[in-house]
């Protein structure tokens, strides 16, 4: 069955992202086209997938699409939600769920186990909130694996359906959004910011004059200055929603890290309310450390599902990747995470930065990548942050110019001096 090892969840982000962004005429065709692709990913191993359509009138879901090696289900077959009223409350609270089939036809076919998770518009129907539609997937196994990732895929194409729905009114208000960038704008800190031995230095730079990226540092309550955080988040979605959760984030971390010291106690707080407050827009990655001022200037780090830190010492030559110590913020209602660490010698160069860089498209299509940022530290990083930063900026730009991509680019240079 589905190995974690094969694919991870930030590639399965990007998967569905990638289809969901494609130009479709309705819902249906979006949705049908996603079902496809899930079943024909050999990764997966899902035998067969199927498309459930609300009617409210009614109370029944409708089959409207089944895929797969798999027998054949009669077309238009509905399902009362008073016949299985334990599995749809199920739905309506946790959105995604492992089940063994009940239904005597639909077992008939070779469905015993299933996968389902809701998607699109909630709607209600006496005292039921029901999904506008359901995806329903079976396999011979389905391991929890599968379970997170149909998650990532249900709250993805869930916004890809409100970008359809919405694309006639999608002309952006101009003066909302001048209103919406200053606020943002304001709530960033000052570009740089000293720390006894160590200087910083983080830009951001929204792709439409909002947008998800966030970064801060967070100075000690005290006046002793014992540690400095320093966070940088991405959002899941784009332009206003996007920044009202970069918004919510920027709020919320402060708040917590008045009332939490221990870093995990932090994260999965913060990841309890982006689950509870955002119910489409749920995902964003983080990535929180603190500069601490132990003999060995110990980093303490806690990294949600964000694009790995850069870690360079200058005196091996040597890179090191601070991976993932947890999942996306937002994923489930509880999750766990870890904090790791690495030591900064003098010299040493530590970049925090968000994918508008690496994912940056030249005129081929072809990605910026880490293997460019490697060579960018490795030939400044005995500049200052600063000018670090300006020179990996200049050059993405530069890499980009002649392409139609754009996001959001925030990153943050930490150098001991």
């Amino acid at each position: 069955m589905y190995n974690n090892n094969t694919i991870n969840q930030r590639e399965v982000y990007k998967l569905v992202e990638k289809l969901s962004s494609g130009k479709y005429d309705n819902h249906r065709e979006l949705l049908t086209s996603l079902i496809k692709e899930i079943v024909e990913h050999s990764e997966f191993e899902i035998t067969g997938g199927r498309l459930w359509e609300l009617d409210a009138d009614n109370e029944t879901y409708i089959l409207k699409y089944q895929f797969g090696n798999m027998k054949r289900i009669p077309d238009e077959y509905t399902i009362h939600l008073d016949d299985d009223p334990e599995m749809f409350h199920r739905i309506e609270a946790e959105r995604t769920l492992l089940k063994y089939e009940t239904d005597s036809v639909l077992k008939a076919k070779g469905i015993n186990v299933f996968s389902v998770t809701g998607v699109g518009e909630m709607i209600k129907i006496n005292h039921n909130t029901c999904y506008e539609y359901l995806l329903g997937f079976n396999a011979p196994e389905i391991l929890q694996t599968f379970f997170e990732i149909l998650s990532i895929i249900s709250s993805v194409a869930t916004i890809a359906l409100r970008n359809i729905s919405e694309e006639e009114k999608s002309q952006k208000i101009k003066t909302d959004i001048v209103k919406a960038s200053e606020i943002q704008s304001n709530l960033l800190p000052e570009h740089s910011v000293k720390f006894h031995d160590y200087d910083v230095y983080g830009v951001c730079i929204p792709e439409s004059g909002v947008g998800g990226d966030y970064f801060d540092y967070l100075k000690s309550d005290n006046n002793e200055e014992e540690s400095l955080g320093i966070v940088l988040s991405d959002a899941a979605s784009s332009g206003l929603p996007a920044a009202i959760q970069a918004l919510f984030v920027s709020g919320a971390i402060r708040m917590g890290k008045s009332f939490s010291t221990k870093i995990t106690q932090l994260i999965s707080r913060l990841n309890t309310l982006i689950f509870e407050t955002f119910f489409y827009e749920r995902f964003v990655t983080l990535f929180y450390c603190e500069l601490t001022l132990s003999s060995n200037r110990l980093i303490l780090y806690c990294n949600a599902g964000h694009c790995p830190p850069i870690h360079y010492r200058p005196e091996t030559d040597q890179f090191k990747l601070l991976g993932s110590t947890g999942g996306l913020l937002g994923l489930m209602q509880y999750q766990k995470f870890g904090v790791e660490n690495i030591t900064m010698h003098p010299g040493d160069v530590l970049l925090l930065y968000t994918d508008g860089i690496t994912e940056a498209r030249n005129k081929d299509g072809k990605m910026f990548g880490e293997d460019r940022l490697f060579d960018l530290i490795r030939e400044h990083h005995d500049k200052s942050p600063k000018d670090i930063s300006l020179y990996i900026l200049e050059s993405v730009e530069h890499f980009a110019s002649k392409s139609s991509y754009t996001d959001d680019k925030t990153l943050v240079v930490i150098k001991r001096n």
